[in-house]
């Protein structure tokens, strides 16, 4: 059977086709979000958290109409995509900037807040957004944010997403295979965000939050996305920092980038070389990352 596409490792024949085609001429009154959902629903094409993967099938259905392969009912509204066009900054939030000179243990008890989806994520976004050198950026694919409070005031943000699919140090590292790979890429996560608030001067603050987090995130994340992480992972600029931090949490040094970026196709650096930090969360992970969790009904 002849294959027309490929998306996201998917083959794509004329019978797939066929049978979009048929099921849009079925349902002449559906939305372009409710076929994708009724074909999702058709294909059992779902999450690892049992959700239907809409955003993906959307994503095939547009690319099969661009080829002329199948024609897609009107668009019936335009929603706003915070992937394309100009990026709206976060609103600011006026936070207390009052100087936090102490020592860890000084400090009192700190609490770890997940935000995402909370009140609170638009202070992470702000704080992000004005405080980071890197500034705020909309993650993509699971995700979590955290604010860092001592009382009430915030001191700290980290983030964590969805790791990159092809990482070559980190992948030799694990030792998995392409194929244990795909299938267990969702157990890993990428730390893309850690901030300590420019104010707060607090000796090996950054190396026992990241600490706390490593206890907490995998039961976190199983909370939203109902299933574990195995291993964090972060890039390091090496032209501005040495992951002294991540070095005392107990993260190993993995590699280093080739500075290319996933769309390069030049084979040539076009970008500054990072370094590759990594924290395993279970002794057995090599095995877990092989084999994937017990999954229990």
């Amino acid at each position: 059977m002849a294959v027309l596409l490929r998306w996201r490792g998917r083959q794509i024949a004329e019978q797939q086709v066929a049978f979009i085609r048929e099921l849009i001429a079925a349902n002449p009154q559906d939305s372009r979000r409710r076929i994708s959902q009724r074909l999702c629903e058709a294909w059992e094409w779902r999450q690892p958290n049992g959700e239907l993967s809409d955003m993906l099938c959307r994503g095939l259905l547009a690319t099969l109409e661009r080829a002329a392969l199948i024609e897609l009912p009107p668009r019936r509204r335009r929603p706003l995509n915070p992937l394309a066009g100009p990026r709206a900054r976060p609103a600011r939030i006026e936070v207390d900037r009052s100087p936090i000179e102490s020592t860890v243990k000084g400090l009192g008890p700190l609490e770890i807040l997940q935000v995402r989806r909370t009140e609170w994520e638009r202070l992470y976004n702000s704080l992000i957004e004005y405080e980071h050198y890197l500034g705020y950026c909309h993650p993509v694919g699971e995700q979590l944010k955290y604010v860092v409070f001592r009382a009430d005031r915030p001191i700290g943000c980290l983030a964590f997403s969805s790791s990159p699919r092809h990482l070559g140090c980190r992948d030799r590292f694990i030792g998995w295979t392409a194929e244990q790979r795909k299938a267990n890429i969702r157990l890993l996560a990428y730390n893309t965000r850690f901030l300590i608030l420019p104010w707060v001067r607090v000796p090996h603050l950054a190396s026992h939050l990241l600490g706390r987090i490593a206890r907490q995130i995998s039961r976190d994340w199983m909370a939203v996305y109902r299933h574990p992480l195995y291993l964090l992972e972060t890039f390091v600029d090496t032209e501005r920092f040495a992951g002294t931090c991540y070095r005392a949490a107990g993260w190993q040094e993995l590699g280093l980038t080739t500075g290319r970026g996933k769309a390069d196709q030049t084979g040539k650096p076009n970008r500054s070389i990072k370094a590759v930090w990594g924290l395993p969360l279970d002794r057995d992970f090599r095995r877990l990352l092989a084999t994937g969790p017990i999954e229990h009904g």
